[in-house]
């Protein structure tokens, strides 16, 4: 059971830390968008940022809706990623105890 069960977790904690690394490249992205450093009209622009934002937006409505709206202040990426890292601290708990 431990041979299956210590590697799908270590997966999942991978998978869970890339995740992580996507809502921050995607904060980055949406700021140098703001700021005008970064063109969306540039096709690869467009499409890095069109998949971040399908693959992110899911995990982030719920939270924005949530959330009290703050002006134009967003922190469901930083709710989101203090979500993720308790995940990940309990998955590292559930690995501990298995293996």
């Amino acid at each position: 059971m431990d041979m299956i069960v210590v590697p799908v977790l270590q997966l999942l904690l991978t998978v869970i830390d890339l995740y992580m690394w996507v809502v921050i490249i995607g904060v980055i992205l949406s700021w140098l968008v703001a700021f005008k450093v970064v063109n969306t009209s540039n096709r690869f622009v467009y499409m890095v940022g069109d998949f971040i934002h399908r693959v992110t937006e899911p995990a982030l409505a719920p939270i924005r809706r949530v959330l009290p709206h703050l002006g134009n202040i967003d922190v469901s990426p930083l709710v989101l990623i203090l979500l993720l890292y308790f995940l990940q601290n309990v998955l590292i708990q559930i690995a501990r105890k298995l293996g």
